[in-house]
């Protein structure tokens, strides 16, 4: 089994809704005071197999740590399956510590693709989140979870009645 889990994409965190905010309010969305990954994205971690099978969680604020990668990501992989991800010092520390086979791409060099494995899967993932994301004019962080698996659905495809799509609206989750 492959599993595929590049760079997790990071959003402007967002308190929309909030009666008190913990910090100044931004105009029109803003922009992080600090370049890079900083503690004011959120971020979430989307793995995906072969089969497209995808898993995404909205792991907190700030850079991915090997301890979430171990809360979140142990648990839905298989104990032989490779690990393909970019070259990220905390899925390095993750793999070891679940004794797991990886293998790193050099992304900032350019590099997508080492033979036939790739991460592009998930990139093509992070593409149509943001993209979809958009028509929203930005979400609260706090339903960010909601809006990932929204997608989750609309990828599986498996929905094609009205019928369908109102009994998982109103299903008891």
């Amino acid at each position: 089994m492959l599993a595929e889990t590049p760079t997790t994409p990071y959003y402007l965190e967002s308190q929309k809704g909030s009666r008190h905010l913990d910090r100044p309010p931004r105009k029109r969305g803003g922009k992080a005071t600090r370049c890079g990954i900083s503690k004011e994205l959120d971020c979430i971690l989307v793995a995906r197999d072969r089969n497209r099978q995808t898993c995404d969680f909205v792991t907190g604020r700030g850079p991915v740590s090997a301890g979430q990668l171990m809360k979140h990501l142990k648990p839905v992989l298989a104990p032989d399956v490779l690990l393909l991800t970019d070259a990220a010092k905390a899925y390095q520390t993750f793999a070891k510590q679940a004794g797991i086979t990886h293998e790193a791409i050099n992304v900032h060099a350019g590099i997508r693709a080492r033979g036939a494995l790739h991460i592009q899967g998930v990139n093509g993932w992070h593409g149509r989140f943001k993209t979809w994301l958009r028509r929203f004019n930005g979400v609260a962080s706090r339903y960010l979870a909601n809006y990932t698996g929204w997608l989750r659905v609309l990828d599986a495809a498996e929905l094609t009645a009205p019928r369908q799509w109102l009994h998982i609206a109103v299903a008891p989750a």
